[in-house]
């Protein structure tokens, strides 16, 4: 139960456009609040000091009239909360009193958090004002900016326009830089929030510089799932409460019964199935993803970018968990600290240097020139050469194959590869619980009432002294309701099936 909160413009290019009012002259900062369903993650504002502007997962652009070719990034300071962008804020502390009228303030460098600039709006609303022409109180524009040196820093204006202020000693000074200087009335101040992509991008230029990246598309197809958080809600409504099937629950229970849930349909039943498309290294040798938990499937890519299955070794080839160092009796050595010291693997080292072609018999031209050919006429080799007559008789289907193998090195936590995959780009299929990240626990909407289902079961069954009748049931709807979700989310189509089956007719020979 949702509603789409975000226009074509946000999901599509990850843009939202704002347009803040200038005019009558704000007494104070402005806000804007954005809507997408990615949240804004903000670490710094643009400045030339501060490396931590690259982390966040938005820019903000700026434009004085909202049309092509004026939008400029915004470099000025602006603070984030949540969602919500507080725009052009320098805050500080008045370093000295004013006991005459005077048309400039000074503050304490180290406090500014933010650069000011001729032409920002200053606000000082505690002040006594004598106006001048422009008829203001509690404002000013900046007319220039002097370092006075010893931390200070002051901020002039024209007093012809703006008369002079008195004041005291720590009273708040706010300077607004996205308003300008300009004749009444003043324009609109018009803000793009621009989700980014992972080679950053300027707002509007050309379609491949807008948001056509990663941040945005993890929100693409979002519609289809529901977020953790709103089946903890939405079960809160319907099943717990007065004459409901659960009086009462611990939020933080219900949130570890999901979590549960979740990880258990991860398993068989929601298309939890990651990939990863990586490059063999010359050790043979890759580390397997932070979130693995079993994979799927393993194959290698060709030119054509057709992909080939690769197979586990099964019984060919294993990797040890131990590899104590022997003495000649065979009994492991100790070191100093009575462990016993550990060596390197020899099992290892010989499948990753080993002629895959001697077990899948796949011979080259040479090799068959130089025995399987002559074999027959007594002119062959023998001894310690692995091909011959009668070489492939009884082969085994299971290592008659090119594509080569794969085996999960537990001790190291990779996955090891044969000599044949040196070089290869491969993908690698594999089931996560879908907890990893805030961006897995998301249930697919055709799951979600088998989760609910999951949900109400567990919560009852952990609870002493509740009729076993009503535990079984529950049992039973929950086991239904999940039987159901694997068959919406087989997605077996009908015209799928058809195909395959066009294929009835052909005689398979033996």
């Amino acid at each position: 139960m949702s509603l789409i909160t975000e226009n074509n413009r946000q999901y599509y290019q990850g843009a939202q456009s704002f347009r803040l009012n200038t005019n009558p002259l704000p007494t104070a900062v402005q806000s804007i609040t954005t809507t997408f369903d990615t949240d804004l993650k903000f670490y710094s504002y643009k400045s030339s000091i501060n490396s931590e502007y690259a982390l966040n997962n938005f820019k903000l652009y700026y434009s004085s009239s909202g049309t092509p070719g004026t939008w400029t990034e915004y470099t000025n300071a602006y603070t984030v909360s949540g969602n919500t962008i507080t725009i052009g804020i320098v805050t500080s502390a008045v370093n000295l009193a004013a006991p005459t009228p005077q048309a400039y303030v000074e503050v304490a460098t180290d406090s500014l958090t933010g650069t000011v600039e001729a032409g920002d709006l200053l606000l000082i609303p505690d002040a006594v004002w004598t106006p001048g022409s422009a008829s203001n109180d509690g404002y000013a524009f900046v007319d220039s900016v002097t370092d006075q040196g010893n931390n200070v820093t002051r901020i002039n204006w024209n007093p012809s326009g703006y008369g002079v202020a008195q004041y005291e000693p720590g009273v708040a000074v706010t300077v607004i830089s996205y308003i300008q200087e300009q004749p009444t009335p003043r324009p609109p101040a018009y803000f793009v929030v621009q989700l980014k992509k992972l080679d950053g991008g300027e707002y509007g230029a050309t379609p491949n510089d807008k948001a056509y990246g990663n941040t945005v598309e993890q929100n693409y197809g979002s519609y289809a799932y529901v977020s953790l958080n709103d089946i903890v809600n939405n079960f809160i409504v319907a099943y717990v409460g007065a004459g409901k099937l659960i009086p009462s629950v611990k939020r933080t229970d219900l949130i570890f019964h999901a979590k549960r849930g979740l990880q258990e349909f991860s398993y068989d039943t929601l298309k939890s199935i990651k990939s990863q498309e990586l490059t063999i290294p010359h050790s043979l040798s890759l580390p397997l993803p932070q979130d693995y938990v079993n994979y799927v499937r393993t194959s290698w890519i060709d030119s054509l970018g057709v992909q080939h299955i690769i197979y586990p070794t099964n019984n060919l080839t294993d990797s040890p968990y131990k590899m104590p160092l022997q003495d000649t009796k065979g009994v492991p050595v100790q070191d100093q600290f009575d462990d016993n010291i550990e060596t390197t693997s020899v099992t290892e080292e010989r499948w990753k240097t080993n002629n895959t072609s001697l077990i899948n018999q796949e011979f080259n031209q040479d090799q068959y020139n130089m025995g399987l050919d002559w074999w027959g006429y007594n002119w062959g080799y023998g001894g310690d050469f692995f091909w011959g007559y009668g070489q492939l008789y009884g082969n085994d289907p299971k290592t008659a194959q090119v594509n080569g193998w794969f085996n999960l090195n537990e001790r190291e936590g990779k996955m090891s590869f044969s000599s044949n995959l040196r070089d290869q780009i491969i993908i690698l299929e594999y089931i996560s619980d879908g907890l990893a990240y805030d961006n897995d626990t998301k249930v697919p909407k055709m799951a979600e009432d088998a989760l609910y289902a999951y949900m109400s079961h567990a919560v009852l069954a952990s609870r002493i002294n509740q009729p076993e009748y009503i535990i079984q049931r529950l049992k039973r709807e929950a086991s239904a309701k999940l039987r159901n979700t694997k068959i919406r989310l087989s997605n077996i189509k009908l015209d799928e099936i058809v195909q395959v089956m066009r294929g009835k007719s052909k005689w398979i020979k033996h």
